[in-house]
Order: C-alpha cells, then sequence, then structure tokens
C-alpha cells in the first residue's frame, strides 16, 4: 500500500494539466499514487495525462462518460480506484509546491489529526500572488492551527477559514469509507466537505501557502471582478443554499448542535448583500425576494 493516493479530476484543461501534473511529479516525498479521472474531455487532455502513465508506474488513469456539473462524479470514481493510506486532492488546473506531501504527512504525523488542511497562494495570468495577513486572528503554534468540528461544519457557509475545499486537504482514505459525494452541482466541496468534519476527532490547519490556486478567465472569482447577470447570481445563490440545506439536513441526522447551525445558517442568509454583486436597483429587489422565500422555508424546518 502507498502511503498516499493524489486524486486528480481532468475536464478539458489541456492548457494547464501539464504544468500540474509536473508538480505533482516532482514531489519531494515519492511514496504515492496519482489517481486521475478524465470525465470525458473533449479537448486533449486525456492524452495528456496518457504521457504521464507511460513516463511514470505511479499514475493510473482512468476514463469515464461526463458524469454532469462538477467534480463530485469523478471524485466518486478516483476513490474507488484509491489504495494510499491518505488522500488527498489537487484541481487540474492548479500547482503544489514541490514539498506539499512532505508537510501535509509532517504536520498529520505530528499533530495526529484526521484532517490537514493549508492555505493557497494565486495564479492569474501566469503570475503567482502570495495572501498577506491571512493568519491574523488565527491562533497557531509553529503555522499550525487547531480547528474544531463546530468551525470546520460552519466554515461550509462562509469559508472564512479556508477549509471548505478538499483539494489541499490530507485525510485517512479510512475516512472516505462509504462516503459518496453528492453529485450534479457545483461548489460540490461545499456540499460535501463537511461530511468529513462530522466524522473526524480533530482537524488542523496548516498555514503555509503551498497550494497555487489558478483564477482563469470565467471562473467564479474571475466574474466577481465586474457585473454579472442577475439569472448568474441567482443559479449560485441557488448552488448555495441547495449546499447549505444539505448541511442542515447532516446535522440535524447526527443531532449535531442543531440550534447553533440553523442559526449561523439564517445569519448567513442576512448578511448576502445584493449591492456588493452590482445589480440594479430592479434586480437587488428580485434577488432579496429570493433569499427572503429560502429564510421562510427553511424557517419552517
Amino acid at each position: 500500500m502507498v502511503k498516499v493516493s493524489v486524486g486528480v479530476t481532468v475536464y478539458n484543461v489541456e492548457e494547464y494539466l501539464r504544468e500540474c501534473l509536473e508538480s505533482i511529479l516532482n514531489q519531494t516525498f515519492t511514496d504515492f499514487e496519482v489517481i486521475m479521472v478524465d470525465d470525458g474531455s473533449t479537448d486533449n487532455s486525456f492524452s495528456i495525462c496518457q504521457e504521464y502513465v507511460a513516463k511514470d508506474s505511479r499514475f493510473k488513469l482512468i476514463h469515464q462518460e461526463n458524469k454532469g456539473r462538477g467534480q463530485a462524479g469523478a471524485k466518486n470514481t478516483c476513490l474507488r480506484y484509491m489504495t494510499g493510506e491518505f488522500v488527498t486532492w489537487i484541481d487540474s488546473d492548479d500547482i503544489v509546491d514541490n514539498n506539499y506531501l512532505e508537510r501535509l504527512l509532517e504536520v498529520q504525523a505530528k499533530t495526529g489529526a484526521d484532517t490537514v488542511k493549508c492555505f493557497r497562494k494565486y495564479i492569474r495570468d501566469g503570475n503567482v500572488y502570495f495572501v498577506q495577513g491571512y493568519e491574523e486572528g488565527i491562533n497557531n503554534v509553529d503555522g499550525v492551527a487547531e480547528l474544531t468540528k463546530k468551525d470546520g461544519l460552519l466554515n461550509s457557509l462562509d469559508n472564512y477559514l479556508a477549509s471548505v475545499e478538499f483539494w489541499g486537504t490530507l485525510a485517512p482514505r479510512e475516512l472516505y469509507k462509504g462516503l459518496v459525494l453528492s453529485q450534479g452541482v457545483v461548489l460540490e466541496d461545499q456540499g460535501n466537505k463537511f461530511k468529513l468534519y462530522l466524522r473526524s476527532k480533530k482537524n488542523v490547519l496548516l498555514l503555509d501557502q503551498l497550494y497555487s490556486y489558478r483564477i482563469r478567465k470565467g471562473s467564479l472569482m474571475d466574474d466577481k471582478r465586474g457585473k454579472t447577470p442577475l439569472s448568474k447570481e441567482l443559479d449560485h445563490l441557488q448552488d448555495c443554499t441547495y449546499n447549505w440545506d444539505k448541511l442542515m439536513y447532516y446535522v440535524d441526522v447526527t443531532d449535531y448542535d442543531v440550534k447553533e447551525v440553523h442559526e449561523a445558517y439564517m445569519k448567513k442568509l442576512d448578511r448576502i448583500i445584493p449591492s456588493e454583486i452590482n445589480l440594479s436597483e430592479e434586480d437587488t429587489e428580485i434577488y432579496r425576494e429570493a433569499i427572503n422565500r429560502h429564510k421562510l422555508k427553511i424557517s419552517k424546518l
């Protein structure tokens, strides 16, 4: 059994894929396997994956028909083929530092945590940007901070601690046993990562910026720099509330701080300010009405 299984889901990323796979190939820690799932790419991504399978036996490739919106379908396939003691995820358009695996494993061994999540920097237009001041207000010892189960769950609403994503996270494969990620929606990390926190006993944040997250033109983060149409904002709101409703369902089933999480959810909906997303006065009213309808719906649960 290898030490770490690295999951890479692939869909039409030929422009960035080699850079991603090279960053994995250059890891200082070498006892790993890479499970690449091509989710029905129509560009040259599958052929690029084949190149790495041919030159390094640690790289495995599975091809499947596209499972619809988001990466959850491809992640589920990855999990079926993984054999490592630990699992981590790297998005196929991102890159990681050469000591990414080494540092995550060091922190896990030192803390005994079920999940270790590192922080990110950004890539935009080929330039790398480090985040400044993100560690302020986070109590840590030597760059490692404990993440309580409650904070892990509540962070699914705001991600103020940058722990909601699967990428950049190391966790035992045993923690994923029997877990199936919900498919067919975007923001699937937001709607699934909390399941690990419900199972975990200890979680930590590693403040090292070991993961480089790429902001691509047309991405959600790129869209937020300018105006977006009301329909797109309403679709995004629907995706978010779908995932937050699912969080509430799991919290209710497990009977874990139901009242506190529900109150935090209602406050989150109150904090969504349409003016911040550059809508017209008329569209702002429509957007706010959509939020109020959802608040009324969940207040009856």
